[in-house]
C-alpha cells in the first residue's frame, strides 16, 4: 500500500539555473517571481543582482517552467538553461526571492562576467575528459572545502577555501606561484552548476592568467552526460537543498546537513561522539558556545514533537551556518 501510494505520488522537478546579465528593475521583477511561483507552489531560492540571476526551485514540472518562462522574458536571460533533476518529496520549505550585490560573492566589483569576452573558455561536459586529462591542465576545484570532500573529479586541486570570497586571497597566495612553477598550457575550473567557476575565470582573466577555461553546466550538468564506467567523477556531489548530495545517477546520496552548523555529514559521522542531532557534529563540536547548544537542543525537541505529530517544523530547515 505504501509501496503504491508513492509510486501514485508526483515526482517533484528540481531546476538549478544562472545567467550573468546586465539587468534593471530587480523589486518589480521579484514581485512578479514571488506571486507566480507561490500560485505554482514552486519553492526554493531565486538570487537578483545587477549582474544576472542564481537559482534553485523544485515544485510541479509545470510550475518550474512557469516560473523559468517568466525568467526568460527578462532581456539577457532570453537563454537561460536549468540542471533538471527529480526527488520524491519537496526539496524546499519555502521561497525566497532575493536582492543582492552579486548572484554569487567573489567580493571583487570589478568583475563583469556577463561580458563574453571577460570570461574564460567554455568546455562542454563531452570535452572536459580530455582536458582534465591531460597533465599539462591545471584542474582547480572553485567550491568550499566541505563541498569538495565529499566529491570532486580526479587530480584536481582543491584550494581549502570555506567561501567563494576566499578565492581571490588563494589565487594570489598559492595559485600564482604553482602556475610560475608548472607553466600549464591549460588552466580548467569547475564548480556545481558553472557559476563559480564562470565568475572565477573572469576574476582569473582580469589578474593576467592565461589558458582559462570552465566546465559549462557544472558538475550537475557533467553528471547528467557523462555516463557512470567513463566518468573522472568520484563520490557525491553536494547541493544547496534538501537532498543535501546527489550521485552520479542525480538521486539523493546518503549525506545528511546538521542543523546547528548546516555542513554535510557522511553516515559514518552519525556515529562519532561529536555528533548530536539538531545541536552538534564534528565540524561544529567546538565552534558554538554552551548557550548555543542549548537553544539548538530546544529547537532539536519541537522539531522531534512536531514529527511526532506528522508534521514538518520549519527549525529543521534553518542550519545555522
Amino acid at each position: 500500500m505504501g509501496d503504491a501510494a508513492a509510486e501514485a505520488r508526483p515526482m517533484v522537478v528540481v531546476a538549478a539555473f544562472y545567467r550573468f546579465a546586465p539587468l534593471e528593475r530587480l523589486p518589480a521583477l521579484r514581485s512578479e517571481l514571488l506571486a507566480l511561483a507561490a500560485a505554482q507552489q514552486v519553492r526554493g531560492t531565486i538570487l537578483l543582482a545587477g549582474e544576472g540571476v542564481n537559482g534553485t526551485i523544485a515544485g510541479p514540472e509545470a510550475g518550474v517552467e512557469a516560473v523559468l518562462g517568466r525568467l526568460r522574458q527578462v532581456a539577457g536571460l532570453e537563454r537561460l538553461q536549468a540542471k533538471r533533476s527529480r526527488a520524491g518529496a519537496q526539496a524546499f520549505h519555502r521561497l525566497k526571492v532575493r536582492l543582492k550585490r552579486e548572484i554569487v560573492s567573489l567580493g571583487q566589483p570589478q568583475v563583469r562576467p556577463y561580458l563574453a569576452s571577460a570570461v574564460g573558455t567554455h568546455v562542454p561536459p563531452g570535452q572536459w575528459d580530455a582536458l582534465i586529462s591531460d597533465p599539462r591542465t591545471l584542474v582547480i576545484d572553485t567550491r568550499n572545502g566541505y563541498e569538495v570532500a565529499i566529491g570532486s573529479f580526479d587530480g584536481a586541486i582543491d584550494p581549502g577555501t570555506a567561501s567563494f570570497r576566499d578565492f581571490p586571497a588563494w589565487v594570489g597566495r598559492e595559485l600564482r606561484p604553482l602556475v610560475a612553477e608548472r607553466r600549464p598550457q591549460a588552466i580548467a575550473l569547475f564548480c556545481t552548476g558553472g557559476i563559480r567557476c564562470e565568475k572565477a575565470t573572469a576574476y582569473l582573466l582580469q589578474q593576467g592568467f592565461a589558458g582559462v577555461h570552465h566546465l559549462e553546466g557544472g558538475i550537475l550538468r557533467y553528471l547528467e552526460e557523462t555516463p557512470e564506467p567513463q566518468s573522472r567523477w568520484r563520490g557525491d556531489c553536494f547541493v544547496f537543498d534538501q537532498r543535501v548530495a546527489v550521485n552520479h545517477r542525480l538521486e539523493p546520496g546518503e549525506h545528511r546537513l546538521c542543523h546547528a552548523c548546516g555542513l554535510p555529514l557522511a553516515p559514518a559521522d552519525l556515529q562519532l561522539e561529536s555528533y548530536a542531532e539538531g545541536v552538534s557534529c564534528r565540524h561544529c563540536i567546538g565552534r558554538f558556545s554552551d548557550a548555543d547548544r542549548r537553544r539548538f537542543a530546544e529547537r532539536q525537541r519541537q522539531v522531534e514533537r512536531a514529527r511526532a505529530r506528522g508534521r514538518q517544523h520549519i527549525g529543521a530547515a534553518m542550519p545555522q551556518r
